[in-house]
């Protein structure tokens, strides 16, 4: 698992950063476990944009990931590790002794020929790769896919790179650490996996080029002084000048820099003991 850097051939190729694949093992996504995932172009069933700059790109099968891990107490074999171009970290091709795969998210450290677990028995090894309720994991743990109601699956702490930490528990409730720095309340119950997220080298990717972007199906973002007045509160001017030095907004005149938009108090605030950084 590396990044691959280029001699500096072609414009794009000076800045750009990619990754090697070289953990990917498998090339060709289980057909029984992929569906059809249609282009929407950011638009709703009214067919109104609600999603700026978002339009083209490859086209993708979705993969069907696993992240309820409710197959208990049975040990599955790591087949594969694959690339998914849904989202940013690669994925295991698990294989049950019954002859079912599933895919999960693959941790850092994961290789094919391991064995990995979900369990919600107390005597459930800590390794990585291993799903069991929070009320097992010791303090100090990394986990990921980490469930918020029990039995809906892994909401949080799912992005390449990712891990959360447990610091303490109290009463039916585990004290977690999120990326961002939340410290979060979450139900004993709930079940998380052991380990960090892999393909941790993600954030320092630079794609090098316009082109690499419209295959990931981002079109372009223009700046709101580039534009006429029409089009935008920050448009028109003469040269750079723009409207002056406003406020920044969003075209439809919202203030874009700490604007309070909460209208009420949201239910999930109870839950949190310390705000995210920042």
């Amino acid at each position: 698992m590396g990044t691959r850097k280029f001699k500096p051939t072609t414009p794009g190729l000076r800045w750009a950063n990619l990754p090697d694949f070289s953990e990917v093992t498998k090339h060709r996504p289980e057909k029984s476990l992929v569906e059809s995932l249609p282009k929407t172009g950011g638009r709703n069933n009214y067919g109104r944009i609600t999603t700026r700059h978002v339009g083209g790109g490859h086209k993708r099968l979705y993969r069907l990931i696993d992240f309820k891990r409710d197959k208990f107490d049975v040990t599955a074999n790591v087949l594969a590790i694959e690339y998914d171009p849904n989202r940013s970290c690669r994925i295991a091709l698990l294989n049950y002794p019954d002859g079912v795969k599933k895919y999960i998210l693959c941790p850092l450290g994961l290789k094919v020929g391991d064995q990995i677990v979900s369990t919600t028995k107390p005597d459930a090894e800590v390794k990585t790769g291993n799903a069991m309720p929070l009320q097992y994991i010791p303090l100090g743990a990394f986990i990921h896919n980490v469930e918020l109601t029990r039995g809906r699956g892994g909401q949080i702490v799912r992005s390449a790179g990712n891990s959360a930490q447990v610091t303490a528990k109290e009463g039916d409730f585990a004290h977690v650490k999120l990326p961002s720095g939340e410290v979060r309340l979450i139900k004993l119950d709930c079940m998380a996996t052991v380990g960090q997220v892999g393909n941790v080298e993600h954030e320092t990717e630079m794609h090098g080029k316009a082109g690499r972007k419209r295959w990931l199906g981002i079109r372009p973002t223009v700046r709101g002084s580039a534009m006429n007045p029409i089009d935008h509160p920050h448009g028109g001017g003469e040269g750079k000048a723009g409207q002056g030095n406003p406020h920044p907004v969003s075209p439809w005149g919202q203030k874009c820099k700490g604007l309070k938009t909460r209208k009420h108090k949201r239910y999930s605030s109870k839950y949190i003991i310390k705000r995210r950084n920042g």
